[in-house]
């Protein structure tokens, strides 16, 4: 009687070299390009990215010659229940100015939550003249359950921002945290 081989299926070999290819393409974007993205952002001052420290640098001379519009926007992520509005929708304002706006953030739930507010700048090369130097987006805020705060936000717009741009809008995108920050809820 003849012997029974036993060898593999060419479909499954197929599928198998297939799945280590997904799998290594997925682990390139996640490990490689995210931060690769990042970092070229960061160095060619596009997508927006602001700093996430305060400005530092004393104001020249204000110029009154010409005035830009400002425009906030604030926005949940999915699943931030929090209310989040800027007090100003608009502001026009002087290259060179020192400058405020509040948010107003409201927690509707029973539970102390914690939120970060990740902001954006648009036009994405505004973002290199736009200069905050108070920021509630520098840290964490922790509010109690049914409570609510005002979050300001002291900026100013370089003098050296190009001529052609006359409209800059600050945009907001506040997370709840609270899973990555509970022992900071705890302590208080």
């Amino acid at each position: 009687m003849g012997s029974l081989r036993l060898s593999r299926v060419p479909a499954v070999d197929t599928a198998l070299k297939l799945s280590a290819v997904a799998a290594a393409m997925f682990a390139f974007v996640f490990v490689v390009m995210v931060p690769l993205y990042n970092v070229l952002c960061d160095a060619l001052g596009i997508n927006g990215k602001t700093v996430n420290q305060a400005y530092t640098s004393v104001p020249a001379l204000i110029d009154e010659s010409r005035e830009i519009t400002v425009q906030f926007v604030a926005v949940n992520n999915d699943g931030m229940p929090w209310g989040f509005a800027p007090d100003t929708r608009v502001m026009r304002v002087h290259p060179g100015a020192a400058n405020g706006v509040v948010f107003k953030a409201l927690n509707p739930t029973d539970n102390s939550m914690v939120a970060q507010a990740i902001p954006s700048v648009s036009p994405s090369r505004a973002a290199a003249y736009f200069h905050k130097t108070e920021c509630f987006c520098f840290e964490e805020q922790v509010l109690a359950g049914q409570s609510a705060a005002d979050m300001p936000l002291q900026f100013i717009v370089d003098q050296d921002l190009p001529r052609d741009i006359h409209t800059i809008t600050l945009s907001y995108t506040l997370f709840d945290v609270t899973d990555t920050a509970t022992d900071r809820l705890a302590s208080r």
